[in-house]
């Protein structure tokens, strides 16, 4: 059951009653108050109880697991998903067979799964919501290769003191980036476009 009407004497004890119907918290509903209540004359006379819709809220985690898993068996992969929530982001963690498949060129498959996955688990937050997919740990050995990556084109950019613009990236991609050139006083990071094709670009800073 996800939705509830219930009535008290009170708002309050109408909202206490549907909470104990749904059996959950009161963080994890939404209220509509279809009548406030009426305490009657002498307290007999009109009296009108409060009236109460409660509806459960959907979890925004599940939901966009749920998502996920739907879209990799459409693609014709058994696999299994992990979760690990740590305050605003959730990790999906995926693990099965043609990972490769999943994954893409580049992570391109990957990151596109992670976009509209995000997309689904915000639709049903109340605050931001990051999530991480990953598999076979592609996520690790992105992180060595993107530093490396930046460090590269670090020097390029001091060499040649001309901007240089990276290939779209997802944010935690970004991040990356922009930890590995803060050691670079020099020079400068800043994202350009919409998502999903926002990129970095590193720049020179202006002298003076």
């Amino acid at each position: 059951m996800k939705e509830v009407t219930a009535n008290g004497h009170t708002v309050e004890e109408a909202v206490e009653e549907a909470l104990k119907t749904l059996q959950v918290t009161k963080d994890q509903i939404e209220i509509t108050i279809l009548e406030e209540g009426k305490k009657g004359i002498l307290g007999i006379f009109g009296k009108k109880p409060a009236i109460v819709k409660v509806v459960l809220k959907q979890d925004p985690v599940k939901e966009s697991h749920a998502f996920l898993s739907e879209v990799i068996q459409k693609m014709g992969i058994e696999a299994k998903i992990d979760v690990k929530k740590s305050g605003k982001t959730a990790t999906f963690q995926i693990k099965g067979d043609n990972m490769a498949i999943l994954i893409g060129k580049r992570g391109q498959t990957l990151n596109s799964l992670q976009f509209l996955t995000q997309l689904v688990a915000n639709r049903y937050s109340d605050h931001y919501l990051q999530i991480i997919i990953d598999a076979e740990n592609y996520r690790e050995r992105r992180k060595e290769t993107l530093t490396l990556l930046a460090g590269r084109l670090a020097q390029q950019v001091k060499r040649t003191s001309n901007k240089v613009s990276l290939e779209p990236m997802p944010s935690n991609e970004r991040k990356i980036i922009h930890a590995a050139l803060a050691k670079y006083p020099d020079l400068k990071t800043y994202s350009v476009g919409d998502e999903p094709n926002r990129h970095l670009v590193i720049s020179p800073k202006k002298k003076g």
